[in-house]
């Protein structure tokens, strides 16, 4: 299982946005500099992570990025899902057909019932995690209890 570079990044953004504070921002340059990556991806991510509710942004001189709400209020499989969509969606059949129109185990298919068990699986452990969660310093035992299932099912 991979998740893209977009996913990954745009976390790591929406993180440095987070750790700014409810009430605080950060431009694009100061989120470049703290995540090691390029001025253009940064913005194009944050853009989209603005776009789909999750940050705000603010013009000007002491202008920059913040969050659209509380940390505690963003859903991991939210973002996850915004940045990147699903890990198994419904087209997932059509896009993995061979060189076939449709697959020829579209009726009787024992893959896409473990696909879909994965999917749960992986939406239910995300559905638990918060923005919140991912900040620092202390995180809560429920989010500690999530990231440990992330963890067991990743192995």
């Amino acid at each position: 299982m991979k998740f893209s570079a977009q996913e990954e990044y745009g976390l790591r953004c929406l993180i440095a946005i987070g750790r700014a504070g409810e009430n605080g921002s950060i431009t694009v340059a100061e989120i470049s500099r703290a995540e090691g990556l390029t001025i253009p991806n940064v913005a194009k991510l944050v853009n989209s992570l603005r776009r789909d509710g999750f940050v705000k942004s603010t013009r000007g001189q002491s202008g920059g990025y913040a969050l659209a709400a509380p940390a505690a209020e963003i859903k991991i499989k939210n973002v996850l899902t915004a940045l990147g969509g699903r890990l198994y969606d419904d087209q997932f059949c059509d896009r993995h057909s061979g060189y076939l129109e449709t697959c020829i185990h579209d009726s009787t298919c024992s893959v896409r019932s473990l696909w879909n068990k994965l999917q749960r699986a992986v939406d239910d452990v995300l559905e638990n995690v918060t923005l919140a969660d991912l900040l620092p310093p202390e995180a809560s035992p429920k989010s500690r209890d999530a990231l440990t299932q992330m963890t067991i099912i990743k192995q």
